[in-house]
């Protein structure tokens, strides 16, 4: 049977077999809005980007919220042996940093919400480089998938997994145990947008809502004022 969403059940068993105890066993849990999330049909999921742990950490979440989720991953794993195949048949998308292919990646993005997949994506394009770890201005990749293909973008911020592993360690801090915090709010309102082109200027423009939708979330989960303008590693 097909399974355009998910990937084969051999696939899924064995990541959920794999993530959900190792999450459990590492972190506590703090979900905030899962409800906000679409259990059917193509949908963005626009996050924050920490660690190099979070992505499976919000992969446990959405999983648990009734969605698959399909990542953007660095196209080098693909040619890992075992780990290669494992991330194809997780349905995760290559993603060739700094390469005219990364329009490909859209490209698959795009097909992959037409079947009704859920796509995280990082508009960040990397872990936040803010001193205060706050979200960075982000890639305009993630308002070009949306407003070509239409589809929603939920804002998720997330807390937590940099304590477990912060950016650039290989060895998480498991002791004490950390808590994961996940805050979703309401899908971003990109209608100003609709039947604009996706020039420089509207997608920058979109990609600057996204962010602070995220922004906002992330406030929230840490009570915390975020800076006034986000930190721009282009301009730094």
């Amino acid at each position: 049977m097909s399974r355009p969403t998910r990937p084969s059940r051999f696939w899924e068993t064995f990541a959920v077999s794999v993530v959900k105890p190792l999450s459990r066993l590492l972190v506590k849990r703090d979900w905030r809005g899962g409800e906000r999330i679409p259990r059917t049909g193509g949908v963005i999921i626009a996050a924050n980007h920490l660690s190099w742990a979070d992505p499976v950490l919000l992969s446990h979440f959405l999983f648990n919220n009734g969605r698959w989720p399909v990542i953007l991953a660095k196209a080098g794993l693909f040619r890992v042996p075992f780990l290669g195949r494992a991330v194809r048949g997780l349905l995760a998308i290559p993603v060739e940093r700094g390469s005219d292919e990364a329009a490909r990646s859209l490209s698959l993005s795009a097909r992959r919400l037409g079947d009704g997949c859920a796509i995280l994506f990082y508009p960040e394009g990397t872990c936040t480089r803010d001193p205060g770890l706050w979200p960075m201005v982000g890639k305009t990749g993630a308002a070009r998938l949306a407003m070509e293909s239409g589809a929603p973008v939920i804002p998720v911020a997330h807390w937590g997994a940099q304590e477990l592993l912060p950016y650039g360690e290989k060895r998480p801090r498991v002791f004490p145990r950390k808590t994961f915090h996940v805050s979703v709010g309401p899908p971003v309102d990109l209608s100003k947008y609709a039947g604009r082109a996706p020039q420089a200027g509207v997608l920058r423009e979109a990609t600057a809502d996204i962010m602070a939708a995220i922004t906002v979330q992330l406030a929230e989960l840490r009570g915390e004022k975020a800076p006034a303008t986000p930190y721009d590693p282009a301009g730094r």
